[in-house]
């Protein structure tokens, strides 16, 4: 398509460049800020500069948040005695989204896969053992998707936890294997995790 003016056909670029907006999605986009105050271009345009330069990783679990502490974290009215360990910021707020969860969460970062050269050192798993320890987790939910690499990342989580004195369970089956969790609805995931099951570590050296 050939544009009559530079800066129309660098906006479209520019939201074409998005996931999931096509030419003619950008285009009508371009169009409609055209139509808008002035003012509200600005403070529009001001909240995403603001969101990649001033939100924070909390120190405590990675979520994000306004500040180093995020408001879950913060929250001293949630259970402080489990921890939903998830693979993204988008699984967290897809749970916070069943209403089903009220404790706090770890979020690793990503899912153990040899062949994508991920290991277990470029995740945040370290830290998470020293979370259990020092503030006395009761239980750690596994709510991972139900693929090949998070099946591995389960596995090599219970072996790391095994030595700690903690409930270990993953959510339910209401995923289907090879599903994501970001992409189950509310219902389903909100049930899974209500009927969370404990997790059978099976070790090949202690069934032998």
């Amino acid at each position: 398509m050939k544009y009559s003016s530079q800066l129309i056909e660098k906006a479209v670029e520019s939201f074409s460049s998005l996931p999931g907006i096509g030419k003619k999605s950008a285009l009508r986009l371009a169009l409609y800020l055209l139509n808008k105050d002035p003012e509200w271009v600005r403070s529009f345009s001001d909240s995403f500069v603001r969101l990649r330069n001033e939100l924070k990783e909390c120190e405590e679990c990675h979520n994000l948040g306004d500040d180093t502490e995020c408001s879950v974290c913060k929250d001293k009215h949630r259970n402080q005695d489990i921890i939903c360990v998830v693979e993204s910021i988008r699984d967290l707020m897809a749970i916070e989204e069943t209403r089903h969860f009220n404790g706090l969460y770890h979020v690793i970062g990503g899912l153990i896969s040899p062949i994508d050269g991920i290991g277990p050192d470029q995740l945040n798993i370290d830290d998470l053992a020293d979370r259990i320890q020092k503030r006395n987790i009761k239980e750690v939910v596994m709510a991972i998707s139900p693929n090949i690499e998070g099946e591995t990342t389960m596995f090599y989580l219970s072996k790391k936890l095994k030595s700690l004195n903690v409930k270990i369970s993953t959510i339910a089956r209401g995923i289907s294997f090879g599903g994501e969790l970001e992409y189950a609805d509310e219902i389903t995931l909100g049930r899974s995790i209500l009927s969370r099951i404990p997790y059978m570590l099976y070790d090949a050296e202690t069934s032998a």
